[in-house]
């Protein structure tokens, strides 16, 4: 399958009312290739502009929509929790979007498909074809289609940036493994403990943290861990 064929693939896989191909095939073109071949201007930084900022009105629109009992600060907390790089690198990661961006040779060495930041500017860019492409009303319900799961958590109240997830997700793709985590050390009387975890890749401690759990502790230690390794 060559790669329009990929692009097409993808956009029927999100069902999106596409009318013209070339504007996402130009979303998921980074820079790198663009100026390998010399085309400095077909790639997806002012698509990424563009999508980043029709991204940020679709989420307030729905939070002020939805939340009409949110004060203004409340909003802004959630809409940055909603468009952040790490919800916007989950969305990728579970659309494996890395697998259809055109990269030049020196990101796909580094690693560049699997590099949240540059996979949440792809997202982005993305939003800001199918803005392009079928205006406002329709980019709305195909965001809303993206950040489903994400939304669902934000309105059952257990939304956080769940790192375990995403440092699995970013482990498996960039180095073919995941990580494992374990209970290290207890601390405190029996209805008042604390624990510290560790996040292991391949022998190697690349993240620890505290919680009062452990599932509180190993999202810590995931934290961490993401934060340390991701570009």
């Amino acid at each position: 399958m060559n790669w329009p064929e990929k692009i097409v693939r993808l956009l029927s896989d999100l069902r999106w009312p596409v009318a013209d191909r070339k504007l996402y095939e130009q979303a998921l073109t980074h820079s790198s290739y663009a100026h390998e071949r010399g085309c400095r201007r077909l790639h997806n930084e002012r698509l990424e502009f563009l999508g980043d900022a029709v991204l940020e009105l679709i989420i307030s629109d729905y939070l002020y929509e939805v939340y009409s009992h949110f004060q203004e600060g409340k909003l802004t907390k959630l809409r940055a929790e909603l468009v952040c790089e790490a919800s916007l690198a989950r969305i990728a990661f579970t659309l494996n979007l890395g697998e259809y961006i055109r990269l030049g040779k020196g990101e796909i060495v580094s690693g560049g498909a699997t590099r949240p930041s540059l996979l949440a500017d792809a997202v982005e860019a993305m939003i800001g074809a199918l803005y392009l492409d079928v205006g406002l009303e329709k980019c709305r319900q195909g965001v809303l289609d993206l950040y489903q799961q994400i939304l669902f958590e934000l309105k059952e109240g257990v939304l956080r940036r769940d790192y375990k997830t995403l440092l699995q997700e970013f482990t498996q793709a960039r180095f073919a493994f995941t990580p494992a985590y374990r209970i290290i050390k207890e601390s405190g009387p029996d209805h008042q403990k604390t624990f510290e975890a560790e996040v292991i890749l391949e022998n190697d401690t690349i993240g620890s943290g505290w919680g009062r759990s452990k599932k509180e502790a190993e999202q810590e230690a995931a934290r961490e861990a993401w934060n340390r390794i991701t570009p």
